[in-house]
């Protein structure tokens, strides 16, 4: 399922625009006795609002294009598939409600920071997903033959942060993302740390809102009580997987995602590298 470009809007309404200038500058009289006739029948102001409406329309359609002609094959591949992968999951329930669409929304407005044009390229992108006739598993099956392990795993830490904007998390959404972590060949280690960082994440929030001592094991992906090797070797492996430069080509804000990612494990292991003295 190939990813296609939003084309630029015709003018099927040039017509009526051209009509309403002519009123306001004074064109030829036959159209302003029409128009007034128009006027008093009332169906004047259903075309302003019409053309008011078409107007609107063409100006995102056109916002849009010209933002995907702006962007690389690569990250508008990666966001379409992501977008589309993430309304599927809000979907499985047989329902899309505007809770979730708002959700989406915003997880692209706040936490990928989203600019107004973004935003319009994303409701795009929703709106086809919603009406899109596919499957989860020809989603992920695109996602898994077009990139490498690096970016899958970016997939799955954006998956696990749009689930836990939701508290309690839905049980159902969460089992969704390891069958999508299993179907995208991540190792049970590396689902393990999105699920312990995100988990200890929350029961932080329930109580006294300070990162412990479980929550950073849980970032490296280890059980409380690893020895410092097992510590060390978990961050070796780590800062090569989120590396930034590795989804630098999905664009800034996923490269931001996993700077993020990689501040998280460098706080990690330094707590640890202060705790055994090293």
């Amino acid at each position: 399922m190939e990813y296609r470009q939003h084309n630029q809007p015709g003018c099927g309404g040039c017509l009526l625009i051209i009509a309403l200038v002519a009123l306001v500058t004074g064109g030829a009289p036959a159209l302003l006795n029409f128009l007034g006739f128009l006027f008093f029948s009332g169906i004047l102001s259903v075309l302003v609002l019409v053309a008011l409406f078409w107007g609107f329309t063409y100006y995102i359609q056109r916002k849009v294009s010209t933002y995907e002609a702006s962007q690389t094959e690569t990250h508008k591949r990666f966001v379409y598939l992501l977008v589309h992968i993430l309304v599927k999951i809000a979907q499985s329930d047989g329902h899309f409600t505007r809770a979730e669409l708002n959700t989406i929304l915003n997880f692209f407005q706040y936490n990928l920071r989203y600019n107004q044009d973004q935003m319009y390229w994303v409701k795009q992108l929703i709106k086809d997903a919603r009406d899109a006739d596919v499957s989860m598993e020809q989603l992920l099956e695109e996602f898994r033959t077009s990139f490498a392990y690096e970016p899958r795993l970016i997939l799955l830490e954006l998956i696990y942060q749009i689930i836990y904007t939701k508290q309690p998390p839905d049980q159902s959404e969460l089992q969704q993302a390891r069958n999508i972590a299993e179907f995208l060949q991540i190792s049970s280690y590396d689902q393990r740390t999105f699920e312990a960082k995100y988990t200890y994440r929350q029961n932080r929030s329930t109580a006294n809102g300070t990162a412990d001592e479980a929550q950073y094991y849980g970032v490296l992906g280890l059980e409380p009580g690893a020895e410092f090797s097992e510590i060390k070797k978990a961050y070796r492996k780590l800062s090569m997987q989120y590396h930034p430069d590795k989804v630098s080509h999905l664009g800034d804000e996923f490269k931001a995602v996993a700077e993020e990612k990689m501040k998280e494990i460098n706080v990690a292991y330094d707590y640890f590298r202060k705790k055994f003295g090293q």
